[in-house]
């Protein structure tokens, strides 16, 4: 059994998962289609989970009097997670801080990730500790699969589209070229749908603060595709890079920085605070349709 990486499957469907950045990195169906994305030089990535921040920490901030040193989306999808269980249809991996981590970020933590193949689809869990004996955990984490745009082959990237769940009216933030979140814009989602364009992604991802949904339809011109369910996140991110062969549906707890947003780290708005002991779960699941 490959120390590196672990592959299982169940009902046709087949995972790959990396150890490095417990990071999915391969998800085909029982007939060789691949449904995520292949890591090519548009976006050298496949699934990387995002913590202890998503996006980048505000210059100078510091957590408990120390610095913070984090780079965009800290840094758990660049270290080897230990493998806790490997089996014909999973796997769960394990991130713990370490003294390189605390430089980083002074913070304790245990971070597990699930890996379930189960009847219908893939099913990944996170769970987010704090070891702790006395001092608060703050901190974001958050999906980023990447799923192939056209979602087969010979479909071509037009007429691909999200339908939400439910009706998400509310205004949307992008990026600014610093890396922070500026005030909200209008929605470009009407009656749940959002056709998909590149000319949407060319002011970078569209980020919905608190969405309604817990499910999104990601579906091609022959109205087949994904279904991506979640729970325990509050907030979600959706992008690509213009022209790319790939889409990000990405489920997060926590946001880029506010612009004008000077205070602690600990003071950052949309992080989680775990108190000594406690513990945190959320998921999110991928399965055709």
């Amino acid at each position: 059994m490959s120390d590196t990486q672990h592959s299982f499957g169940k009902n046709g469907l087949t995972a790959t998962v990396s150890a490095h950045g417990a990071e999915l990195t391969s998800l085909r169906t029982a007939s060789g289609q691949d449904l995520l994305w292949n890591a090519g030089p548009a976006w050298e990535r496949h699934s990387p989970v995002l913590f202890p921040i998503v996006g980048k920490p505000p210059e100078n901030t510091t957590l408990d009097g120390k610095p913070v040193t984090l780079k965009q989306h800290g840094f758990a999808r660049d270290m080897t997670f230990r493998w806790l269980e490997r089996t014909e249809t999973g796997c769960v991996l394990e991130l713990e801080d370490t003294p390189d981590t605390r430089t980083l970020f002074s913070a304790a933590f245990r971070l597990h990730l699930i890996y379930r193949m189960e009847d219908t689809g893939l099913h990944v869990g996170y769970v987010l500790t704090n070891p702790s004996e006395d001092a608060t955990l703050h901190a974001s984490l958050g999906a980023h699969p990447a799923f192939m745009w056209p979602l087969k082959p010979d479909a071509g990237r037009a007429g691909h589209r999200l339908t939400f769940e439910k009706a998400e009216t509310a205004q949307i933030r992008r990026i600014s070229p610093d890396g922070l979140l500026p005030e909200g814009v209008p929605s470009p989602i009407t009656d749940r749908i959002l056709p998909l364009t590149d000319t949407l992604f060319e002011a970078d991802a569209i980020i919905m603060l608190d969405a309604h949904s817990k499910a999104v339809d990601f579906t091609g011109p022959d109205g087949s595709g994904l279904r991506v369910r979640w729970d325990g996140f509050k907030d979600l991110g959706i992008w690509t890079k213009p022209g790319a062969d790939f889409l990000c549906i990405e489920p997060w707890y926590g946001y880029a920085t506010p612009v004008g947003f000077t205070g602690d780290f600990s003071e950052k708005p949309g992080l989680l605070h775990l108190q000594p002991g406690e513990s945190w779960e959320a998921f999110w699941s991928v399965e055709p349709i």
